[in-house]
């Protein structure tokens, strides 16, 4: 009785770890844009005899009826002819971009970069890339081999900007579930350390703050860099709101001094991934939809996965036909049960991966498709103002999949539209409850807003009062200090500042 218990209670927990595994699996797939899912099929095709690609080098169709696309007559093309693309971009300078960086930090992700331009004739190149540079670096330095692996793996999990986002924690988790990789936090930290001393300066950074940390630290020891490393490490809330008098009152600075540090900290670089991207001929345009959107001249929007270069994936059929033949034996030897043992494993693990890729494409098309149905005027007429208010949670709801999960897909994944390249995250935005209980987006608002000041008398500014009183004539009736909350959100100053 005893035994049988035991034996019971092994089952259990192995069917619990194969299940989160698949979830797993699952959520850090759906999380890749479609270049890094094929590097990641790739790999797994290399560690996984079992897995190969099929005769049928087509990735097998989404079933349309997996997800309504009756309200907006919105449903998947079946075209998956997505060869080239193009996005106008042009480059931001330091200082822009830091700005900006500054101004986004414990806000959502609102703001993140569009291109604009329809047109789909993009020329690549064949420059060596950021991910390359940094592989070379790696194997010019002196790890043991199981340190490059860890270094690899970090390396492939910047992001464009070249930071780190994930923790260590995380980290070992994934080195250990799909690498079968075990290594403590202590020497994935050692390997980060390694890899922040890579160029550009500030590469492997956890955060804006560290990545500035590292840039100046990098410099020779100087009264200047002593002052922005203290201004950074120390008063790093004040230098984000541009509270450059108090910092100088702490620092005790005189106001020459304080120009001259802001002046270099503004000369840092906080996309370090971005500038390289630059250096080696990789611009923004190189950004690869997961979604083509097509708006027809009747007002309907279809959508199609870029499905790129993913392969059919299939079962290796001398794995399974390993496995039938064996299976069939009564008796077998020691070292064929090993074997028997071993080709299980493998075709499971393959299964279980076929299955994620499955899941991914379905949930993409969910979650595009319901982003479609919410924003169906936008695609439309391409107008900011025509953007509903739109959350996680009412993707989420719309989708029947958790929140989680549509964040997953939204942070990491572009949308080729006939008004641009946007990122998914350009749809979502919160929404503004007037006294009236009017609901209205808050990027609408913030786009009012911004138009107001551009095209006001820069010899009298409008006052956060007048803009109140203005916005209200729009249809905007939003109270005078929500006016400064979204201008400075937007990085706009204040009157006396914008006056010329």
């Amino acid at each position: 009785m005893s035994q049988g218990q035991v034996q019971i209670q092994k089952t259990e927990q192995k069917q619990v770890q194969t299940v989160s595994q698949q979830q797993l699996l699952q959520a850090m797939l759906t999380e890749l844009p479609v270049n890094q899912l094929i590097d990641r099929i790739n790999t797994e095709m290399d560690d996984n005899p079992a897995l190969e690609v099929s005769a049928d080098d087509n990735v097998d169709d989404i079933d349309n009826s997996l997800y309504d696309t009756s309200d907006d007559a919105v449903e998947p093309s079946g075209d998956n002819n997505a060869d080239d693309y193009e996005a106008r971009t042009e480059k931001e300078d330091r200082q822009t971009a830091l700005d900006d960086a500054l101004i986004s930090i414990g806000r959502d992700d609102e703001d993140l970069p569009v291109y604009q331009g329809s047109q789909r004739d993009v020329d690549y190149g064949t420059t060596q890339s950021f991910h390359d540079q940094l592989i070379e670096q790696m194997n010019e330095t002196e790890l043991s081999p199981l340190q490059a692996k860890v270094m690899e793996y970090l390396i492939g999990s910047l992001d464009d900007d070249g930071l780190l986002r994930k923790s260590a924690d995380d980290i070992a988790d994934e080195l250990a579930i799909y690498n079968n990789i075990y290594v403590s936090e202590e020497e994935i930290e050692t390997v980060v350390k390694i890899l922040q001393q890579f160029d550009p300066p500030g590469v492997g950074a956890r955060s804006l703050q560290e990545c500035l940390l590292i840039q100046i630290r990098r410099r020779d020891t100087t009264l200047l860099t002593r002052r922005m490393e203290a201004v950074v490490a120390d008063y790093f809330d004040d230098f984000t709101k541009n509270h450059w008098e108090r910092i100088r009152s702490s620092l005790q600075m005189t106001k020459d001094e304080t120009d001259e540090v802001n002046v270099e900290l503004r000369h840092l670089n906080p996309k370090p991934g971005a500038s390289m991207n630059d250096t080696v001929g990789r611009s923004m345009e190189q950004i690869t939809p997961d979604f083509i959107v097509d708006t027809q001249d009747d007002g309907s929007v279809t959508f199609t996965l870029n499905n790129g270069e993913v392969p059919d994936l299939c079962i290796s059929r001398s794995f399974t036909d390993l496995l039938k033949e064996y299976q069939s034996k009564e008796n077998v030897s020691r070292s064929t049960s090993d074997a028997l043992l071993y080709a299980k494993t493998k075709v499971e693990s393959a299964q279980r991966f076929i299955n994620a890729v499955k899941m991914r494409h379905r949930t993409l098309s969910l979650t595009m498709s319901a982003i479609i149905h919410w924003q169906h005027q936008f695609f439309v007429d391409g107008e900011e103002s025509s953007l509903r208010p739109m959350r996680l949670k009412d993707i989420s709801d719309k989708t029947g999949l958790g929140i989680s999960t549509i964040s997953r897909v939204s942070n990491s994944k572009y949308a080729l539209t006939k008004w641009g390249i946007f990122p998914l995250r350009h749809f979502f935005s919160d929404a503004y409850v007037s006294e009236g209980g009017e609901e209205m987006s808050t990027r609408e608002i913030k786009a009012a807003l911004k138009d107001l000041i551009d095209n006001e008398d820069k010899s009298s500014p409008l006052s956060d009062e007048a803009l109140c009183r203005l916005l209200a004539e729009r249809g905007y009736p939003i109270a005078r200090r929500t006016v400064s909350k979204y201008r400075e959100m937007l990085g706009i100053p204040v009157k006396r500042f914008r006056k010329s």
